[in-house]
C-alpha cells in the first residue's frame, strides 16, 4: 500500500496594496476527506464566497496556518521578500509536517522541505487556491481592524489598494503609521510634505542680516511710538 503523501499549498494576499500587513496561508487537505466543493482562485470569488469556502477550509483541512510580514518588514526588505518571508511563516506554523510544498508564483522561500513554486498556482491547483482564499479573507478582516482605527481613509472598501478615492483620502489625511512608505505613491506623497515643509521654514526662518534688519525696524517703530 503506497504511503499517503501530505501536499501542502501556500499563497500570499496584500502584496500590491499601499497600506497594511502582507499575509500568506498554508493548508493541507486531509487526504481521507473530499475537499469542500467550489475552491478557486480568490480573485474569481465574491466576498461572500469566500468567506463561505474559508469556513469549509478550515473545518476540513488535515491543517492550516495563516502568518503575515509587517509593514515595517515590508519597507525594510521590499514586498516580494516580505511576501517570501510570511509564507515561510505561515509554513513553520503547520500543526504538521507536509511531504511537498508548492507554492503560488516564481519563486520559493528557504525551506527544510521539498518545495516548487507554480506560476498561476491559485487557479491551478486546488490546495493553493484554498490557501488563496485564507489568505485573502485574513487579509480583509484585517483591513477592516485597521479601518476601525483610521476611519478616514476607507480601509473597508478598498482594502489598500490605490484606487482614485484612496489616494484622494491619502492626499487629503496624509500618511499614517500603517502604510508602506516604500511604495511610490506613499513616497511620493511623503517627499512634497517634506517639499513643504523646508518652504514654510524658509519662509519663517529669514536670513540672520535679514532678522536683524527686521528686527532694527521693529525697534525703531517701538521707539517711535514710545516717543
Amino acid at each position: 500500500m503506497a504511503a499517503v503523501r501530505l501536499i501542502c499549498g501556500v499563497d500570499e494576499a496584500g502584496r500590491g496594496p499601499l497600506a497594511g500587513p502582507v499575509c500568506a496561508a498554508a493548508v493541507v487537505f486531509d487526504p481521507a476527506r473530499r475537499a469542500p466543493a467550489g475552491i478557486a482562485d480568490s480573485k474569481v470569488l465574491s466576498a461572500r464566497e469566500r468567506e463561505r469556502l474559508s469556513i469549509l477550509i478550515k473545518n476540513r483541512a488535515l491543517a492550516w496556518a495563516v502568518a503575515w510580514a509587517s509593514v515595517e518588514e515590508i519597507d525594510s526588505l521590499n514586498i516580494l521578500q516580505a511576501s517570501l518571508l510570511a509564507m515561510r511563516r505561515a509554513v513553520e506554523s503547520l500543526s504538521v509536517s507536509p511531504h511537498e510544498v508548492l507554492f503560488d508564483g516564481s519563486q520559493c522561500p528557504m525551506l527544510a522541505l521539498p518545495a516548487r513554486a507554480i506560476v498561476d498556482g491559485d487557479a491551478k491547483v486546488r490546495v493553493i487556491a484554498a490557501a488563496s482564499i485564507l489568505a485573502k479573507t485574513a487579509r480583509d478582516a484585517e483591513m477592516c481592524r485597521l479601518h476601525g482605527q483610521f476611519p478616514q481613509y476607507g480601509f473597508d472598501a478598498h482594502k489598500g489598494y490605490p484606487t482614485p478615492r484612496h489616494l484622494s483620502a491619502l492626499r487629503r489625511y496624509g500618511v499614517c503609521e500603517v502604510y508602506r512608505r516604500s511604495f511610490a505613491p506613499v513616497r511620493a506623497i511623503l517627499e512634497d510634505l517634506g517639499r513643504g515643509a523646508s518652504l514654510a521654514s524658509s519662509l519663517r526662518s529669514p536670513s540672520r542680516s535679514a532678522a536683524g534688519r527686521n528686527s532694527g525696524r521693529r525697534a525703531a517703530v517701538r521707539r517711535f511710538r514710545r516717543a
